[in-house]
């Protein structure tokens, strides 16, 4: 089974139809079960609800084989957490659905990393959701030395500027 989920704050129409239409063209017959956001599209090709409280998302979400998303910080922490493949579809700027296109950027970058699936536009979906059955993500890699690096590199240049003023 895979969850969709758009996040608890909006709802991601453009997301939701692009999923309906490729289940509703015979492109892809897994079960699916969406969390939708309070929005005025119901799918005809799987059930859905608007929205879920806290313990039946957590329910969806753990019993899900993978998810479909938003590219928002929330849903992509969770997947990685629980070890789920993730497909998003990030919200842009240009269709009002973000003041700017910083999912954008953040699936980009995921998506680089292996950690994700992309789909940029509802063309993509079809053949994303047949690798999302088959995605392995790739393990995040800690790097203690890097972060600590960074904040002593922050430290030092806030002590010089300290030292200007």
């Amino acid at each position: 089974m895979i969850f969709l989920t758009v996040g608890t704050q909006f709802p991601f129409d453009r997301l939701v139809r692009a999923v309906d239409e490729v289940v509703g063209d015979n492109r892809f017959n897994e079960e699916i079960f969406a969390q939708i956001g309070t929005t005025s599209y119901r799918p005809k090709n799987f059930e859905s609800a608007s929205v879920l409280e806290k313990t039946l998302f957590d329910k969806y979400f753990n019993e899900a084989d993978s998810i479909i998303s938003h590219a928002g910080m929330g849903s992509i922490t969770m997947a990685r957490e629980k070890k789920k493949p993730l497909l998003v579809m990030p919200r842009l700027r240009k269709y009002g659905e973000v003041v700017n296109n910083h999912q954008l950027d953040i699936a980009k970058r995921f998506e680089k990393l292996d950690y994700l699936l992309v789909a940029y536009g509802k063309e993509d979906l079809p053949e994303k959701m047949r690798r999302l059955k088959t995605f392995v993500p790739q393990e995040r890699e800690t790097q203690p030395e890097a972060v600590s690096g960074r904040i002593e590199k922050f430290l030092k240049e806030l002590a010089l500027a300290k030292d200007v003023e």
